[in-house]
């Protein structure tokens, strides 16, 4: 029987610490999925603003070609 509660008491210790080890690995896989959402949301805003500042720019070129040429 001594044998048996060892073994017991052994699979309850590895079963303990690979509940642990899924559990923080869902912790970190959400994190994970949290910030690279927040990334994607980010580098979509910086997209908008240098389409605006292109458009700014192209505009800026045309005032500053006309000026030039008159």
């Amino acid at each position: 029987m001594a044998k048996k509660d060892k073994l017991t008491e052994v699979s309850r210790k590895i079963g303990t610490a690979l509940g642990k080890a899924d559990k923080q690995a869902h912790v970190h896989a959400r994190k994970l999925a949290a910030a690279s959402k927040i990334t994607r949301e980010e580098l979509q805003e910086i997209s908008r603003q240098v389409e605006g500042l292109k458009k700014q720019l192209a505009k800026s070129t045309d005032r500053l070609k006309k000026a030039l040429s008159s």
